[in-house]
């Protein structure tokens, strides 16, 4: 593929792996540029086509779209956790969590509301009548990460069309085979194929999306690193960036918590949730001084009783990364830290793709496992005098996505909850939360962006005011 001048070699295919046993899955194959171009030209048809689309079809279609991915649930949850390594509890949640979306957003499409000004605010405009109303922003292309692959692409596809605009699907390169079928039943429902495509690819081909004029807009889930790129790269046509990026969240336990509470926080929202492969798990665990010992003993116990595992077994709690080189990147990052001081108190070592659950105590304040966002099953303790020392460091992160803390005293958590400079915070529970009809997303390098049944159709939309001169007179 060329891109901005620069070529690449095209490959027609690549091999799609079960991250766990390295069994061949599949063959994804990857676009051309001219296959890529191609595709943002048919789009121009296809946001014609959703436009002309009454809202109320666009919500059958994708209440059907939900319907059949709902018949079909045994089959994609199977498939997503044997490409993607969560264990397979975690991806029939991730399925209906999608199914939920769908839905949700086919409610919004008949809820894209305008609004009336009153003109007779301004001297002189007495007489006359100010409304808005909101259209379709065009294409939009969903550059969809491989740790949740298909609760991602419905935030992304199911707003698009919702919206009546044109989606572009680019579904994460490691694990593109559950979207692929999905995509399928988009197209089988009626929705029409020209709004609706799946383009397989990798890099290239996001960095392409981003740089093309013809798309209006391009929703990211990924690192910091990729965001920057594309926000560049968007920059060149003026087209929309929609960019939920790296995380390093953080969890405050008070000298008052619940600490069993707390400990399954970590354990839930860290070690055993998407294989510790998370934009919003915790990251950092600040616990004050006179319960650190206690809590330790506590995150120990819980954790030593996780399941490591086949991802397709059913008591598995934990299974392999997306790639043994993600899990060696993990493992050399816990390296890093006992290096630096810290204790392995839980955990073990890295066998293929699969990371033991890992908890390190006596971690430095500053040290890489805390600046650095570790992307596996692993949670670095850290001790604190009091809460707002754990703000404090907690603030230094140049992420801010989301945040916890727990403590029985309401005003402290509410104090606590203002102070910290993130786009959510959690009291009581694990920053792994995430609920289709919450604005999710962050502040500073995590990319500004908010997602959520009430939030992304206004960014996929425009606004356009109708003025009706002496239509009051």
């Amino acid at each position: 593929m060329l891109v901005d001048g620069q070529s690449a070699p095209v490959v027609k295919s690549m091999p799609i792996h079960n991250p766990g046993s390295g069994t061949l899955l599949g063959e994804m194959p990857v676009a051309t540029e001219d296959q890529a171009r191609q595709a943002v030209e048919t789009a121009q048809r296809g946001r014609r086509e959703m436009a002309a689309i009454p809202a109320h079809e666009r919500a059958r279609l994708l209440n059907a779209v939900a319907d059949e991915i709902e018949r079909r649930s045994d089959e994609l949850t199977r498939l997503l956790a044997a490409e993607n390594g969560k264990p397979i509890r975690q991806t029939r949640e991730e399925v209906a969590a999608a199914i939920r979306i769908f839905r949700g957003f086919a409610g919004e499409a008949t809820r894209v509301l305008g609004r009336q000004i009153p003109l007779d605010a301004v001297p002189g405009l007495e007489s006359h009548l100010a409304f808005t109303i909101r259209e379709p922003l065009g294409v939009i292309a969903a550059i969809v990460p491989f740790n949740y692959p298909v609760e991602l692409y419905a935030h992304k596809a199911a707003a698009a069309l919702a919206a009546g605009n044109a989606v572009i699907v680019k579904p994460p390169e490691k694990c593109p085979l559950t979207l692929m079928a999905i995509g399928g039943i988009v197209e089988g429902v009626g929705v029409p194929a020209a709004a609706h495509q799946v383009v397989t690819g990798g890099p290239d081909l996001a960095r392409f999306l981003a740089a093309t004029p013809g798309v209006q807009m391009i929703s990211l889930t990924g690192s910091t690193a990729a965001g920057k790129a594309i926000a560049e790269l968007a920059a060149g046509t003026l087209k929309r960036t929609h960019l939920e990026l790296g995380g390093n969240d953080a969890l405050i336990v008070c000298a008052d918590a619940d600490l069993e509470r707390a400990a399954e926080a970590v354990v839930l929202g860290r070690l055993a949730r998407g294989n510790g492969q998370i934009c919003c798990a915790v990251k950092r665990v600040y616990v004050e001084d006179a319960v650190y010992d206690t809590f330790a003993e506590a995150l120990e116990a819980q954790a030593r009783a996780l399941v490591v595992g086949d991802q397709l077994e059913e008591p598995t709690d934990v299974g392999p990364l997306i790639t043994e080189s993600a899990a060696v990147a993990v493992a050399g990052a816990v390296e890093d830290a006992v290096g630096a001081g810290a204790r392995v108190v839980v955990g073990g070592p890295r066998e293929g793709a699969f990371v033991p659950p890992t908890v390190l105590l006596d971690v430095a304040p500053r040290a890489k496992a805390v600046d650095e966002e570790i992307f596996g099953p692993v949670a670095p303790l850290l001790r604190v005098g009091d809460p707002l020392e754990a703000v404090e460091l907690a603030n230094e992160s140049p992420y801010g996505l989301q945040a916890a803390i727990f403590t029985k005293d309401v005003s402290r958590a509410f104090s606590v909850a203002r102070r910290l400079e993130v786009g959510g915070v959690v009291i009581n529970g694990s920053t792994a939360l995430r609920a289709e009809n919450l604005p999710f997303g962050g502040v500073k390098l995590t990319g500004g962006a908010r997602e959520g049944l009430h939030d992304t159709l206004l960014d996929m939309t425009e606004q356009k005011t109708i003025i009706v001169m002496d239509g009051m007179a």
